[in-house]
Order: C-alpha cells, then sequence, then structure tokens
C-alpha cells in the first residue's frame, strides 16, 4: 500500500533544455494538484548532435539528482534523452519512468484512418531511429519522418508566426502532404508551440498528435495504476537548470506560463 508521504512527492521531470517544459505544462494542466520538479539541462543542449554516450551520462547525471530529491516518478521530456537512455533508466531507479515515444506512437496509430503517419522532429531523434523501433509493433505503418530542426530556434526565439516562419513550415511539411500522410506527431517538445502553424500548413484533415500531451496522459495513467496520485492540495513547482538561471525563467515563460516564478542553479550532481 502507498503511504501518504510518497503521494505527496514531487514528479520529476527531465530535459536537456526548455522543451520539456510543454510536458510539465501539460502535466500541470491534467495534474493539477501534483508537485513538479524540472530539470533543464540547458548548458550541455542541444543533445542532438552529441554521441548517444555522451547524453546518456549527462541525463542519467540529471536524473539521478531528481532521484535524489525524492520523487516519485521520472519523466524523460526528451526525446534525443529517450532514445539514448530510456532502458538504462528503468533499471537503474526504483520509480516509475515515463518518456515521450512511445505515448504518442501509440495515440497515432489509433487516431490515423490510413496508416499513413508523419513524424516532425530534430535531426538526432530522426537518425535514432527511435519512432522506427516504436512504430514496429504497428507494420501496417507508413511513416514518414521529417527532421525540421530550425523550428527550435523560432521557438526559442518567441515567434510562433510570419511569412519566414510559415516559409520554412511549407519546405519542411509540404513531403508529408505529398505523401499522403493524415496524421502527424509532433516529435519534439518545442513544436507544441507551432501547432498553429503546423495545423495551417498541414490543413484540417491532418491530425496533430503532440508528444508532450500524450505523455502527460501516461503520467496520468501511470499514477492510477501505482496508487501513487497525490489526493489534493496546492502543488509546489521547482525549476533547475544547469545553464544561467535569468534566461531559463525568460525563455521558460513562453513555454510554460505564470508557473514559471524562479529558476535555480544546478551544477554536477548538486543543486
Amino acid at each position: 500500500m502507498t503511504s501518504d508521504v510518497v503521494r505527496e512527492a514531487p514528479i520529476g521531470i527531465f530535459d536537456s533544455g526548455f522543451g520539456g517544459l510543454t510536458v510539465a505544462r501539460s502535466v500541470i494542466d491534467q495534474l493539477p494538484h501534483e508537485s513538479i520538479v524540472y530539470v533543464g539541462d540547458t548548458a550541455r543542449q542541444p543533445y542532438g548532435p552529441k554521441p548517444i554516450g555522451e547524453v546518456r551520462e549527462y541525463a542519467l547525471e540529471c536524473l539521478d539528482h531528481l532521484v535524489d530529491r525524492g520523487v516519485k516518478s521520472l519523466v524523460i521530456a526528451c526525446n534525443s534523452a529517450s532514445a539514448a537512455m530510456l532502458r538504462d533508466a528503468r533499471e537503474r531507479y526504483d520509480v516509475p519512468v515515463v518518456e515521450v515515444i512511445y505515448p504518442a506512437t501509440r495515440r497515432a496509430v489509433a487516431a490515423s484512418r490510413t496508416g499513413r503517419i508523419g513524424v516532425i522532429c530534430t535531426r538526432a531523434t530522426a537518425e535514432s531511429m527511435a519512432y522506427d523501433d516504436a512504430f514496429a509493433a504497428a507494420p501496417h505503418v507508413q511513416l514518414s519522418t521529417r527532421s525540421c530542426p530550425r523550428f527550435v530556434d523560432f521557438v526559442e526565439a518567441g515567434i510562433t508566426g510570419g511569412d519566414e516562419l510559415i516559409g520554412l513550415a511549407h519546405d519542411y511539411l509540404d513531403p508529408l502532404i505529398s505523401e499522403g500522410v493524415d496524421t502527424v506527431i509532433l516529435g519534439c517538445t518545442h513544436y507544441p508551440l507551432l501547432t498553429g502553424v503546423i495545423s495551417y500548413v498541414m490543413g484540417d484533415n491532418v491530425t496533430l498528435v503532440s508528444s508532450a500531451e500524450e505523455c502527460a496522459k501516461d503520467v496520468y495513467r501511470m499514477l492510477v495504476h501505482t496508487d501513487l496520485m497525490r489526493p489534493g492540495g496546492d502543488p509546489s513547482y521547482a525549476f533547475l537548470t544547469t545553464g544561467a538561471p535569468d534566461e531559463f525563467e525568460t525563455i521558460g515563460r513562453r513555454f510554460l506560463g505564470p508557473e514559471m516564478v524562479a529558476a535555480s542553479q544546478f551544477v554536477g550532481g548538486s543543486a
């Protein structure tokens, strides 16, 4: 039987930078009583171009810190890190671990009418073949993957519209339209902030699946199944960054909103 002390513990969310705050946003919306501790490894982002071994080392260091803080579950809110070390994390920790790739895959398979599914993601996630592996259990799916690296720059600059972005979106997404996809996974946690422009270019007949939102749904299911859900009360939120806290607060508010009150420094295994 789960103790009340464990239920009161926060959920630990980890990302290489800011994108995982869209996962935190979805968790807050779906689980308003849950407390959160978020670690963003902004000093060492982007993870994408780094060797998998390096990504694994950095990610496990951040997850170790969250576990040391007494979180009741872990959320790997980073596609690159999920691809690099999900199995390691599940073997290493005694708390449940949720990630972003498989929940989005399941939702896309359920949503697609034709089996033609697109994934838009960073170059590293595309090259990791993590989504290809996740769809292996659904052999009827015809998967089209497009890396959209410059989308991240626009999101972090706070730009979600304008002719340049719309033109870039056409460059990235028109090939998916040509291939007849009816469902597209937003396979980078930055991309939910570009839902408007992506939907505009893809059209109303294409279903967009947010890996952030689907991950939060999996967190909800996990808390119910493990009897870890906090029954009520006001939550607390803590945000840690390996980079500059003031920059994290400024950019973080674009992703999260008013809950981003303050961030603190996290350096090499100790806050």
